[in-house]
């Protein structure tokens, strides 16, 4: 009997590779030797997220047939190339900080009291079916993460997610676990965002859950008179959904301030954990931010605190 094809995809660095030319008789180094050829990456610097073996990763020598993997199978890859290696060190004279984000002025775009933009939310809570992993706990408040950029660096010169982990994330999501209950909202697939929290540890950590998560399927667009049309999380679907969360007790962070627009009152926008590499042992940032989320923690009504003056509000606290 014919040995059967195996497709699949590889996604690596924001782009998705069709793998079509194994059979189920190949191993998983033949896997990695046409990934090497598609992608330039060494097959020792792969690390394949998703395939798995008895519950272990697969070595190079097992046969794809014995991961059965379905048609069409999309894996996450970790690893770099050669050349970006030999560059990653090496920032162009010519080539400043790119931020993927805009200047919104509060004043410019009021889209949280838009009828259009509301009925987008309303669609929302009614279609979108949200899984919920542990039950929201009584008297907790709401903490609303971004993943990209937020926790983790997705894009930088790694071969493991623990390299690209935004530095005291544990620390950060125990403490915060104590008073809050623990949303994770990434504006990608369901499927990547189950892969990094797994990779990092966050899904199956002993001292803190997370009650959800929600991918871009529940993101809405809006038009912005500066910026024409953007997407942006609206916490109202959240809202509509479970009544023990409010615009009073939650609180989100997200590297980009669009994905406020629809409740600018609730978010607090963090710092962009980029070049993991170069800024490990120095990003202190959810450090700080947990001694924030401990202080308003008492406060009956987060939505009258203006996030942006996060730091000062606890300098002036800590005394």
């Amino acid at each position: 009997m014919a040995a059967s094809m195996i497709k699949l995809v590889v996604k690596w660095s924001g782009q998705e590779y069709e793998i079509t030319d194994l059979l189920g008789t190949d191993t998983v180094k033949d896997l990695k030797d046409v990934i090497k050829m598609k992608t330039g990456v060494l097959p020792e610097r792969q690390k394949l997220l998703g395939l798995k073996l008895k519950g272990k990763v697969p070595a190079d020598d097992v046969q794809l047939s014995e991961l059965k993997i379905k048609p069409n199978t999309k894996i996450m890859m970790m690893g770099t190339c050669e050349e970006t290696i030999a560059a990653a060190n090496e920032k162009p004279a010519d080539i400043g900080e790119v931020i993927d984000d805009f200047d919104f002025e509060e004043t410019e775009i009021q889209t949280n009291q838009r009828e259009e933009f509301l009925k987008k939310v309303e669609k929302r809570v009614k279609e979108y079916k949200i899984e919920v992993l542990n039950e929201p706990r009584p008297g907790k408040k709401l903490l609303v993460l971004d993943v990209d950029y937020t926790l983790f660096d997705h894009r930088s010169v790694a071969e493991n997610a623990f390299q690209l982990m935004r530095p005291y994330l544990h620390e950060f999501l125990t403490a915060a676990y104590k008073h809050y209950d623990i949303v994770i909202w990434s504006a990608t697939s369901m499927k990547w965002i189950e892969v990094k929290m797994r990779e990092l540890g966050v899904s199956s950590h002993s001292d803190y859950k997370l009650t959800f998560m929600i991918d871009s399927s529940a993101c809405i667009t809006v038009q912005t008179p500066k910026y024409g049309i953007v997407e942006t999380k609206p916490l109202g679907v959240i809202w509509g959904k479970f009544k023990e969360y409010t615009p009073e007790n939650t609180i989100m962070f997200d590297d980009l301030r669009r994905n406020f627009l629809m409740n600018p009152q609730n978010g607090l926008k963090i710092r962009p954990f980029r070049e993991a590499a170069k800024n490990q042992a120095t990003d202190t940032e959810l450090l700080k931010l947990m001694k924030y989320l401990e202080a308003i923690a008492p406060l009956d009504d987060l939505s009258t605190l203006n996030h942006r003056h996060w730091e000062r509000y606890l300098q002036e606290n800590d005394r």
